[in-house]
């Protein structure tokens, strides 16, 4: 009975999300109301708030889902990779393809940084801090093996976690040049060699 309950929980739970997805990224957060979620997961407006505190809790869990979408990602790259440079050149190329395949995703973390937290740390900002760690543990393993096996250079990364994160950094930047308005009055790069181009300049920047 009391697996069944917590099975029912969770589902419930997932369905205010589903709905809440539907309704942020057709009408945009500031633009959808809670009675727009719950006419969506066709649920009492009630109801909602037993299952989370404001809509911002709700947004955060949508957060949570995009975090742990990138996360997986992340790991089936390294898994995916022989050595470390192969894995860190793949969690690259993941991260671009979460961007063009998962792009409500990719702009909801894109706005975790400025979005505004509860007063007190609850279970939701522990999880996503989790995995946020986990992303960032991801890439440090990778460049820690690609130090070990040699395909990287030990030289140019001394610190993992300083590179993990201008890694990150710059690969981000430039996926946010491909998203952006265009003139009619330059030209610019195709949005996918402009992006294996620049992971291969940051792999080359840190090779032996």
């Amino acid at each position: 009975m009391r697996r069944r309950r917590a099975k029912e929980k969770q589902e419930r739970h997932d369905e205010i999300l589903d709905a809440a997805e539907l309704a942020f990224f057709d009408k945009g957060y500031e633009q959808t109301s809670m009675d727009d979620i719950a006419r969506t997961a066709q649920l009492s407006r009630a109801l909602l708030y037993v299952y989370f505190k404001d809509k911002a809790a709700i947004m955060r869990g949508v957060m949570l889902r995009a975090a742990q979408s990138l996360q997986h990602r992340f790991e089936t790259a390294m898994a995916a990779g022989e050595t470390g440079v192969a894995q860190i050149e793949g969690i690259g190329h993941a991260y671009h393809a979460f961007s063009v395949d998962q792009a409500n995703y990719f702009d909801v973390l894109t706005s975790m940084a400025t979005f505004p937290g509860p007063e007190d740390r609850d279970a939701q900002l522990v999880a996503l801090d989790h995995c946020r760690e986990c992303v960032n543990d991801l890439m440090v393993k990778a460049l820690q093996n690609g130090i070990q096996d040699g395909s990287l250079s030990e030289t140019y990364i001394q610190s993992p976690l300083q590179t993990a994160f201008y890694l990150q950094g710059a690969l981000h930047g430039v996926i946010m040049q491909t998203r952006g308005a265009k003139s009619s009055q330059s030209d610019y790069p195709e949005a996918g060699d402009l992006i294996k181009y620049t992971i291969a300049m940051l792999t080359n920047s840190i090779e032996p």
